[in-house]
């Protein structure tokens, strides 16, 4: 069975994004971003909601064009707008780059996706990862832990009422002191 994966960029104490949405502190050299490609690769799909999916629609169609950009960030583009992805959002109308647009997470049609052959997926965004979680539909978080303390932004995890058990299956620490914790959901 293909399993859902929480990939997110999270400052020490916790936020994914500064107080007015900015994610300029994330610190991605050229060994980090190679690591992703390489993960990413072997995905067969990407997850979403609308904001990261535009975030990320407004940087990677086209980047491998650009002759200024580190050779892993123009591998990445490539990567990115060949692999299938999923956008959950309800006011989205259209998307390209192999794009299926999802209204809302409905619990048995992703036990459908997942049991499909195929690679893992990789889920990004608080928000959606804060749907699938409530839904205890994610199976693994690789979070990826920067060297900074932001004070205050948006929480990598907001309120929730059920206590998830998680087993530590990896680390690796990056050359700009980026630090990679993958956890595995404990299932009883």
């Amino acid at each position: 069975m293909r399993k859902i994966i929480v990939s997110m960029t999270t400052s020490l104490d916790g936020f994914v994004e500064g107080p007015d949405r900015e994610i300029d502190w994330h610190l991605v050299d050229d060994e980090l971003h190679r690591y992703f490609n390489d993960w990413f690769r072997g995905m067969s799909a990407f997850i979403s909601g609308r904001v990261t999916y535009e975030l990320m629609a407004s940087v990677w169609p086209t980047a491998d064009a650009d002759p200024d950009l580190p050779a892993p960030m123009r591998e990445f583009a490539g990567i990115w707008r060949e692999k299938p992805k999923i956008v959950f959002s309800r006011t989205l109308r259209s998307a390209g780059w192999n794009t299926e647009i999802r209204r809302e997470v409905v619990a048995e049609e992703i036990r459908e996706l997942k049991a499909r052959p195929g690679g893992d997926m990789v889920l990004g965004g608080p928000d959606l990862a804060a749907s699938f979680r409530a839904l205890d539909l994610i199976d693994e978080y690789r979070l990826f832990v920067d060297p900074i303390l932001l004070g205050r932004g948006r929480p990598l995890f907001s309120d929730f009422d059920r206590r998830t058990r998680l087993a530590l299956a990896e680390t690796r620490t990056f050359p700009h002191g980026v630090v990679m914790l993958r956890y595995e959901r404990v299932r009883d």
